[in-house]
């Protein structure tokens, strides 16, 4: 039996151990004492892999007996130790996460602390204020391409300059798209695709919360369509883009509000509950059913795209943002509580953890809060219930589709 040294950090290895990778990322550590190598910490019995880009000024190679070298070009220097080891992370078997990392209290400057996010593309709608803009502007400052899918230009461009300040080479695009047109839709994808190949990250972060009752110049309810119908037609138009990329992610930022919903069967979901009357409106409800929709959606997405990485999240109750502008009840609610809740770089920690965290491949489908994989409500897990809003989404836009077309045939 070998008797470890105590230490201060069980991560600590003892005497005469050290760590390395194999190419693949799968961390090994190697007993110089008795030349022997082994799959887990010798203190702590865990499983550990490196995934992302090595750090600017590194490359990796292979010697001629095999290993795996590091060179510091910056500094001029070789190692066996690959220089993402600092940020390795638990695994066990079946994908299944073994520690949580990060929680409530942290930003998302520090879920993305040591990671190069170049050669990247993410597009982020509703990223020019609140919980979208700490998202687009953590993911720029770590060298991201970030566009920024806005209503408002001008307010994007503004936001943009703000990035910009803190870091001159952050590269940034505003792009157009207004949610409540799902032609605005289309047409932002376009002006996409004339840019961009690729897309590695899709956050669908935008939302309204208890706007009064309106519809859309398509016919459907604003809450329904901006939180739901939009960002659903958003991702099947950007298929090619993020499936031709590597690892891609789709986020789609959700709320516990999704618990609320008053759909459970079938037989509950159909046109008129996802976009109602006038009379049959409440806003809270309307809140609740949309985000309802997006785990759905999520979980629907996930069984159909089964080679991209997509998840839900709830970023955090009632943070501070311009969320609550359409109801002075809700303003003041949202001022009183301001003290006890997140801040927008807490509550932008989620779904930049979702979009980024090497250890979340094979989860693909999962809910996060607090950057921890936990379970929706049961009725949004029902598979029958992710299916039906899939074919009927389709159809509400199919009819708009028609509809544009007859009247532009006219």
């Amino acid at each position: 039996m070998v008797v470890l040294n105590d230490s201060d950090s069980e991560d600590e290895l003892p005497p005469g151990w050290e760590e390395r990778t194999t190419l693949d990322g799968n961390v090994y550590y190697v007993n110089h004492y008795t030349k022997g190598t082994q799959w887990t910490h010798p203190r702590t019995g865990r499983k550990k892999i490196v995934n992302g880009d090595l750090p600017p000024g590194w490359e990796k190679c292979i010697s001629d007996d095999g290993k795996v070298l590091y060179i510091d070009h910056t500094n001029r220097t070789t190692t066996y130790t690959d220089p993402r080891l600092a940020f390795a992370t638990e695994y066990k078997e079946m994908s299944q996460v073994l520690r949580q990392r990060f929680d409530g209290s942290s930003t998302a400057l520090a879920v993305l602390h040591g990671r190069d996010l170049r050669n990247k593309v993410a597009l982020v709608t509703g990223a020019n204020i609140g919980i979208g803009f700490e998202t687009a502007r953590s993911l720029a400052l770590h060298g991201c391409d970030v566009i920024l899918a806005c209503r408002d230009v001008e307010k994007a461009n503004e936001a943009i300059k703000l990035i910009q300040q803190e870091k001159e080479s952050a590269n940034c695009v505003a792009l157009k798209m207004d949610l409540s047109s799902l032609s605005s839709v289309r047409e932002a994808v376009e002006q996409f695709k004339q840019k961009f190949k690729s897309l590695h990250i899709l956050i669908l972060n935008a939302g309204v919360f208890t706007p009064p009752y309106e519809l859309t110049k398509d016919g459907y309810e604003l809450t329904f369509q901006v939180n739901h119908l939009s960002q659903f037609y958003l991702t099947l138009l950007l298929e090619q883009a993020i499936k031709s990329s590597n690892n891609p992610r789709v986020v789609v930022v959700s709320s516990e509000s999704h618990r609320f919903s008053s759909i459970r069967t079938l037989e509950d979901l159909h046109p008129l509950t996802l976009s109602p009357p006038a009379y049959k409106y409440w806003g809270m409800g309307a809140y609740n059913l949309s985000k309802f929709c997006n785990v759905l959606f999520a979980q629907e997405l996930a069984r159909q795209w089964p080679s991209v990485g997509v998840f839900a999240c709830h970023p955090g109750n009632m943070v501070s943002s311009s969320l609550s502008r359409y109801s002075w009840l809700f303003r003041l609610l949202f001022a009183i509580v301001r003290p006890f809740t997140k801040s927008l770089q807490q509550a932008a920690s989620t779904p930049v953890f979702c979009a980024t965290a090497p250890e979340l491949e094979g989860l693909t489908g999962s809910y996060f809060n607090n950057c921890c994989r936990c379970q929706p409500s049961n009725p949004s897990q029902d598979p029958e219930l992710a299916a039906r809003l899939w074919t009927l989404s389709q159809d509400m836009i199919t009819d708009v589709l028609k509809r544009d077309k007859n009247n532009g045939e006219k």
